[in-house]
């Protein structure tokens, strides 16, 4: 019987987030941001057929790096695309036309933070994005004390913290109230009273 609960839930859980589900019933695709690089990661830079320039490099807190024949670059908050094409610019005066390539290697910046009335509450360093709803399963979901009608997201934006409206647990599975399902955000903390 147990068995057959958690089959279930696995199914249902599957219907609710898959995004082709979503197109085929008229609902809106999830929008994806392009991912940031932020503290942590560390980066792959390779430049074409010279072994000195390539290297791992990692971001530090201050969102920085530091690169040969260029010096240090802002790398926190920027795309891949972005940062490619400033060391890109920087470096053809040293090695013209010698393909580039930037990589993201590990990602240890992308992390959300459960707290609360939940199983496994803690920091989280994500690999993707991940929704409200992944990141309270992922901490072993509201335990039975949870008031999970009022689950808050609290995010830093521009030096402030915002808090969400609630997040009602039961009525998002219940398939109600998707919106209220949003992506989460590195930093973002999940507050189960």
């Amino acid at each position: 019987m147990a068995g057959r609960i958690v089959v279930s839930f696995v199914l249902a859980w599957v219907v609710l987030v898959s995004p082709g589900w979503a197109a085929e019933k008229g609902g809106a695709q999830p929008v994806v941001p392009e991912y940031r690089i932020g503290p942590g990661d560390v980066l792959s830079i390779e430049v074409w057929k010279d072994a000195a320039l390539s290297r791992l490099v990692t971001v530090l807190p201050d969102g920085k790096i530091s690169f040969p024949l260029i010096g240090e670059l802002t790398a926190g908050d920027r795309t891949v695309a972005e940062l490619k094409k400033e060391i890109e610019s920087k470096i053809s005066r040293y090695v013209p036309d010698s393909p580039l390539t930037v990589e993201v290697r590990q990602m240890n910046s992308l992390h959300v933070y459960v707290l609360g009335r939940v199983n496994a509450p803690g920091r989280f360093v994500l690999t993707s994005n991940v929704t409200v709803l992944q990141a309270l399963a992922i901490a072993g979901g509201p335990n039975a004390f949870a008031n999970k009608s009022q689950i808050r997201i609290l995010r830093q934006e521009g030096g402030k913290t915002t808090r969400s409206p609630a997040f009602d647990y039961d009525e998002v599975t219940a398939g109600k109230h998707l919106e209220m399902n949003v992506l989460l955000e590195r930093g973002d903390v999940i507050y189960v009273p």
